[in-house]
C-alpha cells in the first residue's frame, strides 16, 4: 500500500466516523473538516474551509481568546484539550453542547504547524441531565414529602401525621381509595422512623388465597403440606426489626385475622405445620380502601383486630379534594415521563391542564401518571394538548363546557345530545377520518357510522 493509497483510505475513514474533525493552521483558520463535522455545525466543507474557527464561536474559545494573543494561544501552550464540554454555534445560530479534545499537529522538526480538533454532540445527554436535576429540585421542594407530592391543607396534615406516626412503634393503617399513593406512605413511615435500617417488607393480602396467605405471613416447616419440600420463613420472620406493609388489610381471611392479632397481642408466630413459637420484632403498617366498620357489621372483619391495627389512622384524601396539587403532579410526571420516553415534547398546553383539573379522577394519582403516559404515546406535537388525553378525559372536559352552556341558556342536556358532541368534535379532530374517530372514541368504526346516520351528522359537515 504506497502512501497516495493510505492517504485515500483515511479521508475515508474520517468520513465515516459521526464525531466532527476538524484541522487547523497555527492562525486558527480551518484547512479541513469531516462529514461528522459538516453535520453537527451545518457548515459544508466549502463554506467553512478558510474561514477562522472563531466563526464557530465555541464557548471554550471565548475563555481562551481573553489572553492578548491569538485564541489558539492557550491550546497551543497546553498542547492539548481533553473531555472539555463547551457549547458550539451551528450556521443556523442553533447552540450545540458538544465534548471537544484538541491536540497540536507537530513536524518531524518538532515544529507546530498546527491542530487537530475532534467534536461529539453531547445535546441529547446535556438535555437528559437537565430533566434529571429539574426532578431532583423539584423533589426536594417545600411541597415534597419523601417523594411525595402536596401543598393543600389536607396533605401537609397527612404529612405531619406520618411524620410522627414514623416516630412511634403503634401500628398504623392508611385509609383511602386506590390510587391516592397509600403504598408511598408507608413507606415514608418506614423511612422517616426508628426502624429504616431494618426491612420493609410488603404483603398485597388480596392477591394469594388463604392457605397460600398463611404460608406467605408466617412460613411454613418441611412437609406441611404437599409441594413444602423444605422449610421455609414467612414475611414476618423476614421483617423483624422493621416495618411490615398489609396492604388491601380489609380483605384478610377470618382464620388470617385470628393468627394476626395473636402477632400484635404476643409478638410471637408459628409456622404453618409447627406449633413452636418464633418471636417477632415487627412493627405493622396497615392500608384499606374498604369501609372496617362496615364489613365488622357484616362480620367479615373482627372487631378486636380492628381496635389493634386502628391505633394511629391515617386518612389519605382522594385527588378530586386536593385538586390544587395537580399542576405540581403533572409537572412531576411530565419530567419523568419525559425523561424516560426520550420525546422532544417541550410542556402541557393551559388548556390541557384545564382539562386535568375538570376532571373527576375516580382512579386519583394512579389515573393521572397513566393519563400523562397515555398522553406521551399520542403526542406526536411539541405541547400536549387536550385532545391528547386520553378520550375519557378530554371528552368528559367537553361534555362539563357544553353543560354550563346549556345551564346558561335553561336547556337540560340530554344522554344523546352529549352522544352527539363526543362524536363531532371527535370527527373534527380527526378530519373526519372515522377510523381515527373510531380510535379516539374507542368503539368500531361501524359505530362511528351508524351514529352519524343516527345524528344526521353528513361527512362535509364534520369540519364544521
Amino acid at each position: 500500500m504506497n502512501a497516495h493509497d493510505l492517504n485515500q483510505y483515511w479521508k475515508t475513514v474520517v468520513n465515516t466516523i459521526q464525531d466532527g474533525v476538524m484541522i487547523v493552521n497555527p492562525d486558527g483558520t480551518i484547512i479541513s473538516i469531516n462529514k461528522g463535522f459538516e453535520n453537527i455545525s451545518g457548515y459544508t466543507h466549502d463554506e467553512i474551509v478558510g474561514q477562522s474557527c472563531a466563526m464557530l464561536q465555541c464557548s471554550a474559545c471565548e475563555i481562551a481568546r481573553q489572553g492578548e494573543s491569538c485564541h489558539w494561544c492557550v491550546m497551543f501552550r497546553k498542547g492539548e484539550l481533553r473531555k472539555q464540554k463547551c457549547l458550539l454555534t451551528r450556521k443556523d445560530g442553533r447552540n450545540v453542547h458538544i465534548l471537544k479534545n484538541a491536540s497540536v499537529l507537530k513536524d518531524s522538526q518538532g515544529n507546530i504547524i498546527g491542530a487537530v480538533e475532534t467534536i461529539t454532540d453531547i445535546t441529547d445527554l446535556m438535555d437528559k441531565e437537565m430533566q434529571i436535576e429539574t426532578i431532583r429540585r423539584e423533589l426536594e421542594a417545600e411541597d415534597r414529602f419523601h417523594g411525595m407530592i402536596g401543598s393543600t391543607l389536607s396533605m401537609k396534615q397527612v404529612f405531619e401525621l406520618i411524620e410522627n406516626a414514623s416516630q412511634s412503634d403503634a401500628p398504623v393503617i392508611l385509609y383511602g381509595e386506590s390510587g391516592t399513593g397509600k403504598e408511598l406512605m408507608a413507606r415514608a413511615i418506614h423511612e422517616a422512623g426508628c426502624r429504616s435500617n431494618g426491612p420493609y417488607i410488603k404483603v398485597n393480602c388480596a392477591a394469594l388465597n388463604e392457605s397460600l396467605l398463611e404460608s406467605e405471613l408466617f412460613g411454613h416447616v418441611k412437609g406441611a403440606y404437599t409441594g413444602a419440600h423444605r422449610s421455609r420463613e414467612g414475611r414476618f420472620e423476614a421483617a423483624s426489626g422493621g416495618d411490615i406493609f398489609l396492604d388491601e388489610i380489609g380483605d384478610l381471611p377470618l382464620s388470617i385475622q385470628v393468627k394476626l392479632l395473636r402477632v400484635l397481642e404476643e409478638n410471637v408466630i408459628e409456622r404453618v405445620g409447627d406449633h413452636s413459637p418464633i418471636n417477632v420484632d415487627v412493627r405493622i403498617i396497615s392500608a384499606t380502601n374498604r369501609d372496617l366498620p362496615q364489613l365488622i357489621a357484616r362480620g367479615d372483619f373482627r372487631e378486636d383486630l380492628y381496635y389493634r391495627i386502628n391505633v394511629i389512622p391515617i386518612h389519605v384524601p382522594p385527588l378530586r379534594e386536593r385538586m390544587e396539587d395537580i399542576p405540581l403532579l403533572a409537572r412531576l410526571f411530565f419530567s419523568r415521563i419525559q425523561l424516560k420516553s426520550g420525546k422532544t415534547i417541550h410542556g402541557i398546553s393551559d388548556k390541557a391542564l384545564e382539562a386535568l383539573m375538570k376532571y373527576e379522577w375516580p382512579g386519583n394519582i394512579r389515573e393521572l401518571k397513566s393519563a400523562f403516559e397515555f398522553a406521551f404515546v399520542s403526542c406526536q406535537e411539541k405541547i400536549i394538548e387536550p385532545h391528547h388525553l386520553p378520550p375519557n378525559i378530554f371528552y368528559g372536559s367537553l361534555t362539563q363546557k357544553k353543560d354550563i352552556q346549556k345551564k346558561e341558556t335553561g336547556d337540560l342536556l340530554t344522554l344523546n345530545d352529549i352522544k352527539k358532541q363526543r362524536l363531532t368534535e371527535a370527527l373534527r379532530i380527526a378530519d373526519g377520518n372515522q377510523s381515527e374517530t373510531a380510535r379516539l372514541l374507542g368503539i368500531s368504526r361501524t359505530s362511528v357510522w351508524n351514529q352519524m346516520k343516527r345524528f344526521g351528522i353528513r361527512e362535509q359537515n364534520t369540519s364544521s
